[in-house]
């Protein structure tokens, strides 16, 4: 799917390409495929079960409807990264937007999860969304590197609100970007053609 600047290609920190592109229905069987291929502990950080069918039909549907709009990146014809915009199309939180990223094992420390969230960011942007939200798990530091280097800071902790698959409880980060404060700032950051940083 081409728009807003997509399909486009980022270089990564260990000087291999990414495509990134507009995730679509045609995406389906190759997104199942990524999120079956993540390890159990890396799903235990996941809100959502992203390994059924159910789940996949609820996400292309949201895709369909523009209450969610997902990035993928490829490499070697496989999928190894995804991050999705989720907004609410009408109520009082209709100008806020919910960023969810994953990255492949072999593809973190190279500057990927920082083109997908710059990506979704861009996108954010240009939607006309006034502030993002990010929500991390405690454990998950290279993340919550990303998202402060794209500007984001911690709002708020929420101590053992997560219950993973296992049962185990975890504290909730909430990280955000008040877009209407720093907009000059997040463009800027945004428009680097998506050059890798340390984190994800």
């Amino acid at each position: 799917m081409e728009r807003d600047g997509f399909p486009r290609v980022a270089k990564l920190k260990d000087g291999s390409s990414v495509e990134i592109s507009l995730a679509s229905a045609a995406d389906g069987p190759s997104l199942l495929d990524f999120y079956r291929s993540l390890s159990d502990e890396d799903r235990l950080v996941l809100k959502d079960n992203v390994t059924t069918p159910g789940w996949l039909a609820r996400f292309l549907a949201k895709l369909e409807s523009g209450a969610a709009t997902s990035l993928v990146a490829r490499a070697d014809g496989r999928i190894c990264g995804e991050a999705t915009l989720h907004r609410n199309l009408h109520g009082w939180s209709r100008h806020v937007g919910e960023i969810r990223l994953s990255v492949a094992a072999d593809r973190r420390g190279k500057g990927l999860g920082y083109a997908l969230a710059g990506g979704v960011v861009k996108l954010a942007i240009d939607m006309g969304l006034e502030k993002m939200v990010a929500q991390l798990v405690e454990s998950q530091a290279a993340a919550r590197k990303t998202f402060e280097r794209l500007g984001f800071r911690q709002e708020a902790e929420l101590a053992r609100q997560v219950a993973d698959i296992r049962g185990t409880k975890r504290d909730l980060l909430i990280y955000s970007n008040d877009v209407s404060h720093i907009w000059s700032a997040m463009e800027a950051l945004v428009e680097e053609d998506y050059r890798p940083h340390e984190g994800q």
